[in-house]
């Protein structure tokens, strides 16, 4: 389930994307084909909402990922030691898995946040 306003209609592989979709979104991820689906900690989606048609992106983090690829920066000098990390289309979730992150993306539909926290894409 993604949120109580929302009902999981098509949940699959449409390779290479992980597709879930819902009465107002689908949400297409590009984790690896042999990546746990559960367990997905760093992944790229785009949504499609159904209210316009409008496409929108972010890059879906946990919060344990960050840390792990801010620790790999700290003795390689990237990212000033390891001090910062930052994506332009960043999503921080608390959670590993598909469908924590699409419950996530109906949690900013939910909330009004969504399009102040994904990049719309120019479809033209």
């Amino acid at each position: 389930m993604v949120s109580a306003g929302d009902e999981v209609t098509e949940q699959g592989w449409d390779e290479p994307w992980y597709r879930v979709r819902t009465d107002r979104f689908e949400a297409s991820f590009l984790p690896s084909a042999s990546e746990d689906l559960d367990a997905v900690c760093n992944v790229d989606v785009e949504v499609r909402l159904a209210v316009d048609g409008s496409r929108w992106s972010a890059t879906v983090f946990t919060l344990a990922e960050v840390e792990r690829l801010m620790k790999k920066g700290s003795p390689t000098g990237e990212e000033s030691g390891g001090r910062y990390f930052w994506c332009s289309d960043a999503l921080i979730v608390r959670d590993p898995g598909i469908d924590k992150m699409a419950q996530a993306l109906a949690g900013l539909l939910d909330a009004g946040d969504f399009t102040q926290v994904l990049q719309r894409l120019d479809d033209a």
